[in-house]
């Protein structure tokens, strides 16, 4: 007899639609991978399939930015690391996308300059980096988190 539980029609298609994810880490005591944790309803509200590839691969960073964010110390923020060049490291200050295929991070660059960088989604390969917040700010910045509340308030309208 097999052990392949039976599942209906309508549960194998919406499986088939659902992202999929995985992760695994060496540290058994770091908790669920962020990978494997629920989309929050702003994201989940929409089927994947009908986002473009810009807007799905923005909702996920945004989501990715939050957790590094929440494991940062009080004194640290986080700055975008731009690989395959040298461009340094990108202090976030926004990120927008611009469907069906551009993201756009905003931030400043490791003098204070602001910078701007325009990335069509298939060449997005970023480094999310701990940096010392900067001496004028009482407190550290988290655009992780105001970028979560925008992605429900994208919905709403």
């Amino acid at each position: 007899m097999s052990d392949t539980p039976i599942r209906t029609l309508a549960e194998a298609h919406e499986d088939s639609a659902l992202p999929r994810a995985h992760a695994v880490l060496t540290d058994d005591d770091a908790g669920a991978p962020f990978e494997t944790l629920p989309l929050p309803p702003g994201v989940a509200d929409e089927p994947f399939e009908d986002k473009s590839p810009a807007q799905w691969a923005y909702e996920r960073l945004v989501l990715y930015i939050q957790n590094f964010e929440s494991q940062l110390q009080p004194d640290e923020e986080v700055a975008l690391g731009i690989t395959g060049g040298d461009v340094g490291v990108l202090q976030i200050e926004g990120l927008g996308y611009f469907a069906p295929d551009i993201l756009t991070f905003y931030g400043r660059d490791e003098d204070g300059a602001r910078t701007q960088l325009i990335q069509h989604v298939s060449q997005l390969n970023v480094m999310l980096v701990a940096i010392p917040k900067p001496a004028a700010e009482d407190e550290a910045r988290r655009i992780g988190f105001r970028l979560a509340r925008g992605l429900t308030a994208e919905r709403k309208g």
